[in-house]
Formats: C-alpha cells, structure tokens, sequence
C-alpha cells in the first residue's frame, strides 16, 4: 500500500514490465471523480545495478510525464539521463498505460485538475530521496504540467519550491486547427462538452505521426501498442473541453509556473497529412508556430528551443534531431541544477 504522500519504503517497488533497472510503484488515489471507480498513478523508476546509493540521494530528479495515447517506455531517455548524473522516474497518470483500470476509460478526464493528485504524489515519491525535481511534460502532459506548476506556486509554496525546472517536449498549448472554425466550435464544445462530456469525438486520431515512430510501420521504437496505438485512443467532448479551458488560462495570462522553463519543439508542423518521409522530421500532431508563442507566456524565464528534424515527440526523433535535443537539455539543465558526479 503507498498513498500520495509518497511514503515509499523499498518494498514498494515491484518489478516493472520493463524489466532489469526498471521497478515501479503504485499511489492510490482514491475515487475517480468521473466515477469510473478507484484511481491509481504509476511511478516509475530507474535504478541501474551497480548505481552508488550513497550519490544517488544526491542526484536531481526528472519526472517524465506523457502525453495522450502515451505511456512510459522510453528507456533510452531514462539511460542516457542517468549517464548525466540525473536520477530518472516517469509516472503514468491516471487511466493510462500501467494506471488504467479495466473498468476506465482510456485516457478520460473531464477536469485536468484531476491530474494534479498524481503529479503531487509523484512528487512527494521522488522528494524523499531528492532535493530537486524537474518535471519533463509531454504534449498534453506538458500543459497538465504547467497548470499543476501554476497550483503549486498559488497554494502549496513548501511542494512548489521542491521544483528547479520545467522541460516541457511539444507541450499542446492551442487547438491546431483554423480559427474560424474554432470560433465557430469551441462556444459549442462549452456547453455540449459540459452536458453530453460522454459522447466521442469524430476523428481525433493520430494519423502519420503513430505509425511514423512504431518499428513494425516506418519508426524504430518498440512499444505496447495496447497501452499506446500507432492509431490513438477515442477521446470524449468532456476532455477536449478541459483542454481547451487549460489553454484558456494560459492564452488569458492566467499561468505562471514560477520556476524556469525548457520548451522543446520540431522545427516544422507536417500536420493532416498521409505518412511520407516528411513525417519523420516534423510534428505531425501539434502546430509548432502554437508552441512558440504561447511557451513564453508560461513564466518569466522561458527558453523556447526549436529542433531542426524532431518529430512530436522530440525524444523519439531520428537519432540527428534527438541528439540535438539531449545536448540542449543537458546544457540547460546543467544551468539550473548541479547533477551529481559519476
């Protein structure tokens, strides 16, 4: 048993489907206010045999939170950050990947504050062994990410300050579609989202951009298709709702995460288009120019970093562009914590 204050003894970490280094452990976070029964974060560890444990306590921590359709898996990101002196953890939020319950329904939110438990809990977890936190955020993990920071800072400053930085990898800051269409959608969305939040959205897949990365399509990466498929999830009027009202605080200044921020993003959107080699180097998902102006309205120390070739998960690049985006977030990171010594 574990709960969100993170009272993690070693015997509870378990073996994880990863395997080796890799051992997980299990936050109860109670009833689902969805009521879709109880919920549970997964927070995921990686801790190479051989690691000193005496310098490891010492070691700032990462916190890899992904985004729709997503899980943790990316055990190159873990290892390659353990090399640089970081200690490496990754949670799987609520009804995804290694949280889901059998009863939930992928992915389903109607409230990303309903995030927030697990990030704090999270939290919690990694702050018995680590003084320093960065949370890395995915796509829309990197909003839920940056709205949870923004709690922090307005009502839990002890939590709050246990944060040195936020690298946020494709955060979805703005609905990618024309804004006519938007203006003409999103007061719709409002009040049938909020009535009828159950009903399935049209389309919404992840078109070029899953089978770009999957080693049994055009990728070279290997994941749980049923956890994550190349194709998507069906997503709910009740969560693009909450999306969107995410991205209005954020477009209305109401964000501050208080701490500095790394926000990576493709050079380029290759967006709505069938697979070709384009999809490869571009973020076929998000609409870059998006990222690049609403990052610097997340706080007052913002450093937006376009990656020449990176896809939208800029980590699951061609090895160029992914190779590019460790040396930057290295380097920033570096400015922002002092990793341990190997």
């Amino acid at each position: 048993m574990s709960s969100t204050q993170g009272q993690a003894t070693p015997r509870d970490w378990r073996e994880d489907p990863l395997g080796g280094d890799y051992r997980q452990h299990t936050l109860h976070l109670g009833n689902d206010p969805e009521g879709e029964g109880q919920v549970f974060a997964t927070v995921v560890r990686y801790l190479p045999e051989g690691t000193d444990l005496q310098e490891w306590p010492r070691r700032p921590a990462l916190l890899w939170v992904h985004g729709m359709t997503d899980y943790f898996f990316h055990t190159h990101v873990a290892e390659y950050f353990h090399d640089q002196g970081y200690a490496f953890y990754a949670v799987d939020l609520r009804k995804c990947g290694r949280s889901r319950r059998e009863e939930q329904r992928w992915h389903y939110s109607d409230n990303l504050q309903h995030y927030f438990p697990d990030l704090t809990g999270a939290l919690d977890v990694l702050s018995e062994t680590h003084g320093q936190i960065f949370p890395i955020g995915h796509s829309t993990g990197g909003l839920i990410v940056t709205l949870w920071a923004d709690h922090l800072r307005r009502s839990d400053q002890v939590r709050h300050a246990r944060l040195g930085g936020l690298v946020l990898n494709s955060p979805w800051l703005d609905m990618m579609y024309p804004k006519v269409l938007l203006r003409l959608a999103i007061p719709a969305l409002m009040v049938v989202g909020k009535r009828f939040g159950s009903i399935p959205l049209p389309g919404g897949n992840l078109g070029s951009y899953g089978v770009s990365i999957h080693k049994d399509h055009h990728g070279e990466w290997e994941f749980d298709v049923a956890l994550k498929p190349v194709r998507g999830f069906p997503k709910f009027l009740a969560w693009a709702r909450a999306v969107v009202i995410g991205h209005k605080q954020i477009h209305e200044g109401g964000v501050d995460v208080g701490v500095p921020v790394l926000t990576l993003c493709s050079a380029r959107s290759w967006l709505n288009h069938p697979y070709s080699p384009a999809s490869d180097t571009a973020d076929a998902v998000l609409d870059v120019t998006q990222i690049q102006k609403w990052a610097p309205k997340l706080g007052t120390q913002v450093e937006v970093a376009p990656i020449e070739g990176a896809r939208h998960d800029i980590f699951l690049s061609l090895r160029h562009a992914r190779e590019e985006a460790f040396k930057v977030s290295t380097e920033w990171l570096a400015k922002q914590s002092q990793p341990a010594s190997r």
